[in-house]
């Protein structure tokens, strides 16, 4: 159940555009950061709000990788796998997280500490290798530098 400030966000945002379904990605986002992910609940909620199917929600929300159908670590990582940074060592960098975090894709660590996921792009191409951590974009990325940004979280 999303809470009345967080209705209140929505409503906001939907009074922002000529078609009030322009708001609904904001809004799941909006939604999500509330609850951590969408839930069944969240979703028909929202829905509802829009005067859509929960389906339709789904199609949405199963199409963005940053929208999150399940509970996520508190950092979750994003590594590009696009041909742009597996060209420039990508594959060093996932085999790096798999075995330092002991997880592959869609996978969260015990301790709910991380969660990592493969993405499509992130578009940052010229920079490549890089990974997404929440909302920070980490470039040039090699095993040392993985290291130490995953060190600085804490």
């Amino acid at each position: 159940m999303l809470s009345e400030e967080a209705n209140q966000q929505i409503q906001a945002l939907m009074s922002k555009y000529p078609q009030k379904r322009s708001a609904l990605i904001p809004s799941l986002l909006l939604a999500q950061k509330e609850a951590g992910y969408l839930t069944n609940e969240i979703v028909c909620e929202i829905a509802r709000i829009f005067d859509l199917t929960p389906n339709e929600v789904y199609e949405v929300a199963t199409f963005y990788t940053m929208l999150y159908k399940k509970p996520v670590g508190k950092y979750v990582i994003q590594v590009c796998t696009n041909i742009s940074c597996m060209l420039c060592n990508a594959e060093k960098i996932v085999e790096h997280l798999t075995a330092k975090l002991g997880i592959g894709f869609g996978e969260t660590t015990p301790d709910g500490k991380y969660t990592l996921l493969e993405v499509e792009c992130l578009g940052s191409c010229g920079t490549s290798p890089v990974m997404q951590i929440n909302d920070a974009y980490y470039e040039e990325l090699t095993p040392e530098k993985v290291d130490q940004i995953l060190d600085g979280l804490g």
